[in-house]
């Protein structure tokens, strides 16, 4: 086995479709859309990639077979912010080998270690735009934007002196195995209304959806700043998401909320469209993106991936406000809805959710390894 760096077309292929070579048969692989993904690894196209080191890995056999891949990248942003010198690991996929994981990974370290860094972090994929490996809940698929992997990828980095950094928890409700949202918040939610008079909820608005974006944006830097991991979120990133699910979005599923004509909330939801892009192979041409665009009607599974207020208004129960407005206006559509990413520590967020009658499902594992050299155990 050897690493290589992807340096011609072929290489870049065969990185792409790593996951699927390994996976493509497992009932919980879901395909990216390929156009995209063929794109997406390179600092002219990626606005994360934009402003970061980077190098792409990939891991061959004996006969050039490829059979593993990573990226390995520091992130200018983060480190600026954090005032740290870390780098990053995301991307990983490989056959069930402990050396060949290894071998992946030293490469890896090096490459970060040569950049002047002193700790990895991952996997946090700067394509996919997701975050750990799954720890608890493998039997289920990922929705969009989340990962899949098999367990044994775990043994690879305790093995080799990563530790756990943080969890991340996923919850869900399913209206088709009987919830229904607790009585005691439908009336929560009329007398907030009466009480506060300038305080307005709204679908996003698909004709200005430029001006919404950006307030989400502004909203999510103010609010999310002192959250674990955190980065201030560039306009670019936010705008390239937004081409991402401008296509498939549902206004029943984005919702902000005004205080006397101005954005102080926000929940971004969206349907799960990986049902679709495991029906279409990933491929949306030639009839892909009909089946995509006539097709998200139809989907019942539904992903929470943000919800946030100003610090202000934090603890006036806007979370509530806008997920009973969420629930009130799909349930017609009999969803299943995942709450993905909450950080293990946020009690408040966890205890709010619990309360409304969500429950846990599925746990993601994010890992560091410090790179710096204990000269006296050498």
């Amino acid at each position: 086995m050897k690493v290589v760096k992807v340096r011609t077309n072929k290489q870049m292929r065969a990185f792409v479709r790593i996951p699927k070579i390994l996976f493509g048969d497992h009932p919980c692989y879901v395909p990216p859309i390929w156009m995209e993904e063929k794109r997406a690894y390179s600092g002219k196209t990626n606005p994360i990639l934009k402003n970061s080191d980077f190098e792409l890995f990939l891991l061959v056999d004996e006969d050039n077979q490829p059979i593993g891949r990573t990226i390995a990248y520091v992130d200018f942003n983060h480190n600026k912010f954090y005032k740290t010198k870390m780098g990053f690991f995301g991307a990983f996929e490989c056959i069930d080998n402990q050396e060949a994981g290894k071998l992946l990974m030293d490469v890896a370290e090096t490459w970060i270690k040569k950049q002047g860094m002193n700790i990895i972090r991952g996997p946090i994929h700067p394509v996919a735009e997701n975050w750990g490996f799954v720890f608890e809940g493998y039997e289920s698929p990922p929705m969009f934007m989340s990962p899949w992997n098999p367990p044994y990828y775990h043994d690879f980095f305790t093995d080799t002196g990563y530790e756990k950094s943080k969890d991340l928890l996923v919850y869900e409700i399913d209206l088709l195995k009987g919830y229904t949202l607790p009585e005691r918040y439908e009336t929560f939610y009329d007398s907030f209304m009466k009480r506060n008079s300038t305080i307005k909820i709204r679908r996003i608005n698909m004709k200005n959806i430029k001006k919404d974006a950006y307030a989400i944006w502004e909203i999510t830097n103010i609010a999310l700043k002192d959250n674990w991991g955190y980065v201030p979120l560039e306009l670019s990133v936010m705008e390239d998401m937004l081409r991402k699910l401008k296509l498939i979005v549902d206004p029943d599923a984005v919702w902000i909320v005004e205080d006397d004509g101005k954005a102080v909330g926000y929940c971004l939801g969206f349907p799960d469209i990986n049902v679709i892009l495991k029906k279409i192979r990933g491929k949306v041409l030639p009839f892909g993106w009909t089946k995509l665009l006539f097709g998200v009607k139809k989907l019942r599974d539904y992903r929470l991936y943000g919800l946030a207020a100003l610090p202000e208004y934090q603890g006036k129960a806007l979370d509530a406000l806008m997920y009973i407005n969420l629930y009130r206006h799909l349930v017609k559509k009999n969803v299943r809805m995942e709450a993905n990413y909450i950080l293990e520590d946020n009690f408040r967020i966890r205890n709010a959710l619990e309360k409304l009658g969500m429950y846990y499902t599925k746990t993601y594992r994010i890992y560091d390894k410090s790179l710096i050299v204990d000269e006296m155990h050498v």
